[in-house]
């Protein structure tokens, strides 16, 4: 794993925030979640705004953290496809939780807030 083995963590929320925190891990996770096994330029594609070096970045930390795994594939040109581990499987339903939470907040609370506006 990164190096996240060297670090303390007061409780196991720390550490879910330091593998799956940040702008763009929960929208890859989200996408191989959904709709299955990706390859580098089709999670390009579903992410708009993300750089292909932050891709690589945030893509490298979930392997080593064993959240995706990355299947190689001897051909030319170069094969590569990304899919969730059983550990990734696992935080499906949080990215659900978080993913209702969040269309309930626009609906509710920032759409209630332009009517105010108004």
């Amino acid at each position: 794993m990164r190096e996240l083995s060297n670090k303390t963590f007061n409780c196991g929320k720390e550490l879910t925030l330091a593998i799956i925190g940040g702008k763009w891990k929960m929208l890859i996770m989200w996408h191989l979640g959904k709709e299955g096994t990706k390859r580098f330029g089709e999670l390009k594609a579903l992410i708009p705004g993300i750089t292909q070096r932050m891709l690589v970045s945030q893509l490298r930390e979930l392997e080593e953290d064993l959240i995706i795994h990355r299947e190689v594939y001897p051909v030319v040109p170069p094969k590569v496809e990304y899919s969730l581990t059983e550990k990734g499987e696992s935080l499906m339903p949080i990215l659900e939780a978080m993913y209702e939470w969040g269309n309930d907040y626009i609906e509710n609370v920032m759409n209630a807030d332009s009517v105010l506006i108004d």
